[in-house]
């Protein structure tokens, strides 16, 4: 999800820049509301698995794409699926991102250890390609709207400043542990409303549990759509999170974010949308010098899903706290 709500800030400057050029958003159904917030482009849900199921489905996606009559297709995902697309495509132009992977497997083999260039602007060159020229020089980002009403129901009697946690991720080497972290909840929560993120089953249940223990400290977990998260996080005063989703959609609606980082890395280039470095607290590379060990943190020696563990509740506390 974090890939897909990378490229909503592109395409508010894209509408901002070019208003006249019509342009369709292909995207899984569930990433549809991320693009929910910019005017006069034309989202087109997909369902692979029951429209578009297979060669089959990829074919008849195919079609379904001709009938947009398109000038120009731009893959910004560069997949088994989307290459097929291109070969059953080929009377449109069509450009494909680079996503640097030689790059990022020296990164991950220690061969390199630099800043590689990040998504968006690996994003952004494939707009160039076709002479779509987006500086982003300034910050692009959905206009505000108020809360919704459930929304507004939920946090009746919690006052603001609010702070956004999202304390999990696909693996667990990207989690900081609970207890620490719990930690953090517990200082923060003193003097401001603590929010907490996340979706239905397990971790809804570990977020209520956390908010019943915590004083100004409530769970959205698995209680609201996404484009209703979306508004919530951009009411928020920060968001903690981790290498995850969230950090990139808290960051494309306009505040402030700070990323912890266990095997993963920032230098791969997946630091959230208009956010310092300053706001990235990592692993002991000095404890773990194998750090990044992947690209998506599904990948480690063992013992190093405990790198994320080094990174010190006070840093975390101090860092949010600057931000206001």
């Amino acid at each position: 999800m974090g890939d897909v709500a990378i490229l909503a800030p592109i395409l508010l400057e894209f509408k901002r820049k070019y208003p006249k050029r019509k342009i369709s958003v292909l995207t899984k159904n569930e990433f549809a509301p991320l693009f929910s917030f910019i005017e006069s482009i034309n989202i087109i849900p997909i369902d692979f698995k029951a429209d578009f199921r297979g060669l089959l489905g990829l074919v008849k996606l195919s079609l379904k794409i001709k009938t947009l009559k398109v000038d120009a297709i731009l893959d910004l995902h560069n997949v088994l699926r989307t290459k097929i697309l291109k070969l059953l495509l080929n009377n449109i132009p069509f450009r494909v991102i680079n996503k640097g992977r030689d790059e990022k497997k020296q990164l991950i083999q220690g061969k390199i250890f630099h800043q590689l260039d990040l998504t968006i602007e690996r994003y952004i060159r494939v707009f160039a390609d076709f002479g779509f020229n987006l500086s982003m020089k300034e910050p692009a980002f959905p206009p505000p709207k108020k809360l919704p009403p459930r929304v507004t129901k939920m946090l009746k009697g919690y006052k603001k400043p609010y702070i956004g946690i999202a304390p999990f991720a696909a693996h667990g080497s990207k989690i900081y542990p609970l207890l620490k972290m719990e930690k953090v909840i517990s200082a923060l929560s003193k003097t401001n409303t603590v929010i907490l993120f996340g979706a239905k089953g397990n971790e809804s249940k570990i977020t209520q549990r956390i908010s019943r223990e915590f004083s100004n400290v409530v769970s959205v977990a698995g209680r609201f759509a996404l484009d209703e998260e979306l508004i919530l996080m951009s009411h928020l005063s920060v968001m903690l999170s981790m290498d995850s989703g969230n950090a990139h959609m808290a960051a494309m609606m306009g505040i402030n974010v700070v990323t912890l980082w266990g095997v993963t890395h920032p230098y791969a280039g997946f630091i959230p949308y208009n956010q310092p470095m300053d706001n990235c607290l990592m692993a002991d590379r000095e404890r773990f010098p194998k750090v990044p060990t992947s690209v998506y943190g599904d990948k480690y020696p063992k013992g190093y899903e405990k790198a994320i563990w080094t990174i010190s509740e006070q840093d975390i506390i101090e860092v949010i706290t600057k931000k206001f």
